[in-house]
């Protein structure tokens, strides 16, 4: 007899009720709010420090996790309650990521902690990659890093933009191009500590969606980090401009790295605000009534439903693949990360469009969240690489051709 079994654990069932329930108690009922202040909840993810969902320890503990789901099944809960404060708790896992991906042991043990704090003094991470004028296209880095031997410090200038947590984030992670000759093969990541001169925030943006989340330009003016601030160090930085110089390999580009691990968790949030707007959609056509029965009684209405239904059960297959695969060391050869964060976050648009469909008026007036979870629904589809970008990872892994 086979075990396996897509059954989640008793750990894994007590994780999705605990978050689901401060989802359902705390973020949900905030979600109108906070959507219309356009600010970071401040009180909600101190509620979340309180308990411990906001802290390095949990994070840490759920990408340890030897299945890979304990992350993706926190994402989708807590974007289920609402996906602009889910990004707000979530946003620093992603300097968080870019510390883990490019950093040392020791830098993680370092830094890591500080991307949270504490709950009696909360901090935030950043992690800054696009710039106005590379956003898909990272190997256009303009933002340079240039080393400055006397002192051991690294000078960064530039501009980056989207950023989330930008220029509010007590660290931030930035990627900058150490050798603009060698592409995304010559750039680097670095810690930008808590404080620095010559890091400020530019534009806040006004956002369709995910509206609780900060969203804004960073600013690197003259900027002095000190050695030790190189993910990974500058032994290592050398060594691999070196091999790229002689036209070996250079390993991970430092963006990419950081996104071929979040994607995954991406994904999840999508999930979640496609499951929102499933459910509800589903109570409604229960209870409205039409020419004397309740809508969902119409094949119309059913198949809409049925479908919204399928393609988040695939999606969530799709996220929990490629999370599982990730925590086991199993390589994406076909862009499984990339498959798992594009059809989830199409997902998300096509099932919140087709709820806002079935109740019809009511879907697109702001007193139902149905309105909101679609405005929050597109930006899966654009973030963390677009769906045009996914599917070009996807088709160059499976074709062992480099599509442009």
């Amino acid at each position: 007899m086979s075990d396996f079994s897509l059954d989640l654990d008793e750990d894994q069932l007590q994780l999705q009720k605990w978050v689901h329930d401060f989802a359902e108690n705390v973020i949900r009922p905030a979600g109108h709010e906070w959507d219309e202040r356009e600010e970071t909840p401040w009180p909600i993810i101190q509620e979340a420090a309180n308990i411990g969902l906001y802290s390095f320890e949990f994070i840490a503990n759920a990408f340890m996790d030897k299945s890979g789901l304990l992350m993706p099944i926190a994402a989708e809960e807590l974007a289920w309650g609402d996906a602009g404060i889910a990004l707000a708790i979530l946003g620093s896992t992603l300097g968080l990521a870019g510390i883990a991906g490019n950093g040392t042991p020791e830098q993680l043990i370092e830094w890591g902690p500080q991307c949270f704090g504490t709950p009696e003094k909360i901090q935030t991470a950043a992690f800054a990659v696009s710039e106005p004028d590379a956003g898909s296209d990272v190997s256009s880095l303009r933002t340079r890093a240039v080393y400055d031997e006397a002192k051991d410090e690294w000078v960064l200038n530039g501009t980056k933009t989207w950023i989330t947590n930008g220029g509010i984030a007590d660290i931030h992670v930035v990627v900058a191009s150490v050798d603009p000759e060698l592409g995304s093969r010559g750039q680097a990541s670095f810690i930008v500590p808590p404080n620095t001169p010559g890091l400020s925030q530019g534009q806040k943006f006004q956002k369709m969606g995910i509206r609780a989340s900060h969203t804004a330009e960073v600013i690197l003016d003259d900027c002095r980090v000190p050695g030790h601030c190189l993910l990974g160090g500058k032994d290592k930085l050398d060594e691999r401009l070196a091999r790229v110089r002689e036209g070996k390999k250079g390993g991970s580009q430092a963006a990419m790295k950081t996104f071929e691990g979040s994607r995954p968790a991406v994904g999840a949030q999508a999930l979640g605000v496609a499951r929102a707007a499933y459910e509800y959609s589903l109570d409604y056509a229960k209870e409205r009534k039409a020419f004397g029965r309740a809508i969902i009684e119409n094949q119309a209405i059913a198949f809409k439903l049925a479908d919204m239904k399928t393609r988040i059960d695939a999606s969530r297959m799709l996220v929990w693949r490629a999370s599982w695969m990730a925590a086991t060391g199993k390589e994406f050869t076909s862009g499984e990360g990339s498959m798992s964060k594009l059809y989830a976050g199409e997902t998300a648009v096509y099932v919140t469009e087709e709820a806002i469909q079935i109740m019809g008026g009511y879907g697109y007036i702001r007193e139902f969240p149905v309105e909101r979870w679609h405005r929050d629904s597109k930006i899966f589809t654009i973030f963390e690489g677009t769906s045009e970008i996914q599917r070009l990872i996807i088709a160059r892994a499976i074709s062992g051709v480099h599509i442009k």
